[in-house]
């Protein structure tokens, strides 16, 4: 049975660059969070710090990163809980 963004609490997605080999999948999947660089990797979109790897995952949007997640053919698409003492970086 999937989890449903209210039981997940606040969301952190990590992209793996190393284990990406920029098919793009998860930019279609979740083009409100993702965009791809010159090279075809996922980024967050509107990241504050330039590229990034991590980004916060806003609850409306979690059952979606989730599937990007799932969905990801190089596994490359990490979801973890996000702490208040370990924000991350968006």
């Amino acid at each position: 049975m999937a989890r449903t963004a209210q039981q997940s609490g606040s969301l952190r997605l990590w992209i793996d660059w190393t284990a990406c080999d920029g098919r793009g999948w998860c930019t279609e999947l979740l083009p409100e969070l993702l965009d791809r660089d010159p090279d075809g990797y996922p980024i967050a979109l509107h990241s504050a710090t330039g590229q990034t790897r991590e980004l916060t995952v806003p609850a409306p949007l979690a059952d979606h990163a989730r599937r990007a997640a799932d969905l990801c053919p190089r596994l490359a698409l990490h979801l973890r809980p996000a702490s208040p003492q370990n924000p991350g970086r968006s």
